[in-house]
């Protein structure tokens, strides 16, 4: 897999384990090997540029998705093909925000993202309450067993 982590922010990202979460994802959705993803962490002032442009609402979000490819994730048997996964772009300013008020580290709410942005690369989406309830329990399974990884690996 080609993982491409760019920060052109002004916030410290830990890109080794961004790209460690990221390999954990892909294999658990079963993606072939040479997908391609980019993930890249930006200022609120980008951020709020793709947000209006995108999705037509102000101000700067947390995470974006752009998929490429349309890949979905594939099997034991069979892994989905090769092809470029697309981009994900975060903002360490509103994932600082959200930490706090969640409580918990900034590089866990930008792991949680970057994860939630693979899901999204992937076609899962929470529109819908059951899409919501499918998704969201697969982002929290795909963390919680990272976090297991990492603990083990220790």
């Amino acid at each position: 897999m080609s993982i491409e982590i760019s920060n052109e922010s002004e916030i410290v990202v830990d890109v080794e384990r961004i790209q460690l979460l990221a390999v954990s994802v892909r294999d658990a959705l079963k993606l072939h090997p040479m997908v391609d993803v980019g993930i890249i962490f930006v200022d609120e002032g980008p951020m709020t540029d793709l947000h209006v442009k995108w999705m037509d609402e102000p101000g700067p979000t947390d995470v974006l998705s752009f998929p490429m490819d349309e890949l979905r994730p594939g099997s034991d048997l069979v892994p989905s093909p090769e092809g470029v996964l697309g981009d994900i772009v975060v903002c360490p300013q509103v994932a600082t925000k959200q930490a706090e008020t969640a409580g918990h580290p900034v590089i866990n709410e930008i792991l949680l993202l970057v994860t939630h942005g693979m899901l999204h690369l992937v076609g899962f989406d929470h529109a819908e309450p059951e899409e919501e309830k499918e998704m969201f329990g697969l982002q929290k399974e795909l963390l919680e067993k990272f976090y297991e990884s990492e603990s083990s690996n220790a």
